[in-house]
C-alpha cells in the first residue's frame, strides 16, 4: 500500500504535514535518545543528582516525540499526534536549559567564596531568575505550538512560538555572560592573587581552590572540576542557542518556507544538536555540584561527595588548617 499525505478529516485541502515524515530517521533518533536518556537516568539515580531531573524529562520528551513521528507517517490527517510531536520536540530543550541553569548555581557554590565572584548574588537568586524565565518561555512556546495546528490561527501561533524562542535566546545570552564573568574572575583570582595576607578569608579561600585543583588534575586531564563544568555548560549552551536560532528562522520563514516544507533541516539543526547536548551532559555529568542550597564549606564532607573521590574532605581539612594559622 502506498502511503500518501492526507488532508485533515472533514476538509479537502487542509494539510498538517508538508511531507511524509521519515520512519527510518525517526527510529534512529528514538534509539539514540533512548540510549543516552537511559544512561542519564541511571547516573542521576546513582549519584542522586535530582536537580538534573528536568534534563531527564527533556530526554523522555524527545523519545516520545520521535516515536509519535513514526506513528504520524500513517496518520498525517490526525491532529493529535501532529500536535504532540511538535510540542514535545519543541519544548525538550527548554527543560535541558532548566538543569543547565541549576548546574551553574551549584558549581559557583562548590568553590569556597565563589558567590563573591558571581554577578548575581546570592546564587539561589540566579537559579530562580533563569528557571522562572525558562518556565515563561516553556509556557509561551507550548501555547504557540498548540495554535499552529489551527488553520485560522497558524500565523498567530508561529508568532507566539518565535516570541518564546527569542525569550529563550535572551535568557541564554545573559546566562552565558554570567558564566563567563565568573570564569574570568575565578581565573584572575587563582592566577593573579598577590598573597599579601591582608585578607585572611581570601587567603583561605584561595588555599581551598588550589587544593581542589591539585587534588583533581591527575584524574581530570589537568582541568579542575569547576572548569570542566563551565566548559560543559558553554558547549551545551552553544548547541541549544544554534538550535533556537534555527527554529526562529524556521518559523519566521512561514508555513510554506523551505525549512518547514522539508524534513532534513529539523534533523540537522534540532535533533542532531540536541542529541549532542545529551551526550555532552552525560560525559561530563555534573554530579560534583550536587550541594543543593547549602554552601560548599557547609556540605563538602557529606555523602553526596562519594563520587568526588574525597575532594570534600580534602577541601574541608584545607580550610580548617587555614583557620588555625
Amino acid at each position: 500500500m502506498v502511503v500518501q499525505l492526507k488532508p485533515v478529516a472533514g476538509t479537502d485541502d487542509v494539510y498538517l504535514w508538508k511531507y511524509l515524515p521519515s520512519i527510518p530517521a525517526a527510529v534512529i533518533f528514538v534509539i539514540l535518545f533512548s540510549v543516552v536518556m537511559a544512561a542519564h537516568l541511571w547516573r542521576m539515580v546513582r549519584t542522586r543528582t535530582w536537580f538534573c531531573s528536568a534534563f531527564a524529562v527533556g530526554g523522555i520528551f524527545q523519545v516520545i516525540g520521535y516515536l509519535v513521528r513514526v506513528y504520524s507517517y500513517y496518520h498525517t490527517d490526525d491532529i493529535a499526534p501532529y500536535t504532540i510531536q511538535i510540542c514535545l520536540i519543541l519544548l525538550a530543550p527548554v527543560l535541558y536549559s532548566a538543569s543547565i541553569y541549576m548546574v551553574l548555581s551549584r558549581l559557583i557554590r562548590c568553590v569556597s567564596g565563589g558567590e563573591r565572584l558571581s554577578l548575581i548574588r546570592p546564587t539561589s537568586r540566579l537559579t530562580k531568575i533563569f528557571v522562572c524565565g525558562d518556565i515563561v518561555s516553556l509556557s509561551v512556546q507550548g501555547n504557540g505550538a498548540g495554535l499552529t495546528v489551527h488553520q485560522d490561527k497558524q500565523k498567530l501561533g508561529q508568532g507566539i512560538v518565535v516570541a518564546g524562542l527569542f525569550l529563550q535566546l535572551l535568557l541564554f545570552g545573559v546566562f552565558v555572560a554570567v558564566a563567563l564573568l565568573f570564569h574570568m574572575r575565578m581565573r584572575r583570582r587563582v592566577n593573579d592573587h598577590d598573597g599579601d595576607g591582608d585578607d585572611a578569608s581570601d587567603d583561605r579561600d584561595l588555599a581551598v581552590i588550589m587544593a581542589t585543583m591539585t587534588r583533581t588534575r591527575t584524574r581530570t586531564n589537568g582541568s579542575p572540576p569547576w572548569r570542566q563544568g563551565l566548559f560543559m555548560l558553554y558547549a551545551c549552551s552553544a548547541l541549544i542557542m544554534i538550535r533556537s536560532i534555527f527554529r526562529v528562522v524556521e518559523y519566521l520563514s512561514g508555513v510554506d518556507g523551505y525549512l518547514l516544507s522539508r524534513e532534513w533541516p529539523m534533523y540537522a539543526f534540532d535533533a542532531g544538536p540536541m542529541w549532542a547536548v545529551q551526550v555532552i551532559f552525560l560525559v561530563w555529568f555534573p554530579h560534583r555540584f550536587q550541594f543543593g542550597g547549602k554552601r560548599a564549606t557547609d556540605d563538602l564532607s557529606s555523602p553526596g561527595m562519594e563520587d568526588g573521590d574525597g575532594d570534600g574532605n580534602l577541601l574541608l581539612q584545607t580550610r580548617r588548617n587555614g583557620m588555625q594559622k
